[in-house]
């Protein structure tokens, strides 16, 4: 009953227009008593590529943050949440994956243990081909594992959370926007703490503070955005080179890291810029829930496409094409094509 009272209450958090904060929040007391942890950590995250953006969490410490960002980058291969999302599964428990060896883990080893918990559950928040966010929810050390109705639960609790987060994101009707904005930079050191910064970067680290303060200085994007620049100058694989991140306006933001040539050990330089329609574009279209269908049509007129145009490039009969129109402007809350390009080419401005 308490299980199927919880997935009631997910299902309308995505209906209620809430933050991400509220909708974290609202999570924690649906489903703390389902899932029988002592302390979580919630993340949002950059859909495009699920990397870490922002930390929320009344239980913990976050002092010496910084070693949890490392590790997330760095360290581990052990249910970490990228490789939970490729498994094809939503959420995982550390006792299983490693048969019960925890210590095999060097987040076990060096976070989870040490602050006095046992096993870990994580699960990731994707709806719509985009990873919204994502949580860490762990048990003190008697309490013992996770049992398997469990990591199911927290399974399909993630679906509903998706989707809640996802509704999060989608771009204001209509906005004043903010005018052109040079690019913020930011000068970290080894630990991620700010050690320089120049133009609008005070105004938007406050902008993107996390909703928990860390021992950090910076908002977590940053960090992340750093230590993966750190990667890639150590010649390592890092694919996921920029991270997305959106302001509570609604407006995203695109941060590159470069490690500094003839500075400090371990400094990096994050230039943050607001994120240009090819960068925002496809996060609107999954925000407002589209099927990859329909983000193709969406796509194509933003390009200017007519109906004809849209139905012989995707091979499609025109009234299927009007078919996808109507669900597309149901979806975004448009009346017509020129609403709709403005939405998603603005993020929310006025057409």
């Amino acid at each position: 009953m308490a299980a199927q009272q919880a997935v009631e209450g997910l299902r309308g958090l995505a209906a209620a227009g809430l933050t991400v904060e509220e909708v974290f929040r609202g999570a924690d007391e649906l489903l703390r008593p389902v899932l029988g942890y002592d302390a979580v950590c919630w993340h949002s995250a950059d859909p495009a590529t699920g990397l870490v953006t922002s930390v929320l969490s009344d239980d913990l410490s976050l002092v010496g943050f910084e070693d949890a960002v490392r590790l997330e980058v760095w360290a581990d291969n052990l249910a970490t949440f990228p490789a939970i999302r490729r498994s094809g599964v939503r959420a995982e428990a550390l006792s299983r994956v490693t048969k019960g060896r925890l210590g095999d883990s060097a987040r076990f080893r060096e976070l989870i243990g040490p602050a006095g918990f046992g096993d870990e559950l994580r699960a990731v928040f994707d709806a719509h081909g985009g990873m919204w966010g994502c949580a860490a929810f762990m048990r003190a050390a008697d309490r013992g594992p996770y049992l398997a109705q469990q990591r199911e639960f927290a399974d399909l609790a993630a679906r509903h959370l998706g989707n809640a987060l996802r509704a999060c994101h989608v771009p204001p009707a209509a906005g004043e926007g903010r005018g052109e904005e040079g690019p913020a930079v930011v000068v970290l050191g080894p630990a991620n703490r700010p050690l320089a910064l120049s133009g609008p970067a005070e105004e938007l680290l406050g902008r993107l503070a996390d909703p928990s303060r860390t021992s950090l200085g910076v908002p977590t994007a940053f960090a992340v955005a750093a230590e993966q620049a750190r990667r890639a100058a150590r010649g390592l694989a890092t694919p996921r080179s920029k991270v997305r991140v959106q302001d509570g306006g609604g407006r995203w933001y695109v941060l590159h890291g470069a490690a500094l040539e003839g500075g400090g050990d371990g400094e990096v330089t994050v230039v943050a810029t607001p994120a240009t329609p090819a960068d925002a574009m496809p996060l609107y279209l999954s925000a407002y829930g589209l099927t990859a269908r329909e983000q193709e049509v969406a796509l194509l007129l933003v390009r200017g496409c007519d109906t004809r145009d849209v139905s012989r490039l995707l091979a499609m009969k025109p009234y299927t094409v009007q078919d996808h129109l109507k669900s597309v402007f149901a979806k975004a809350g448009v009346a017509s094509r020129r609403e709709l390009v403005a939405r998603i080419m603005l993020g929310g401005g006025a057409a």
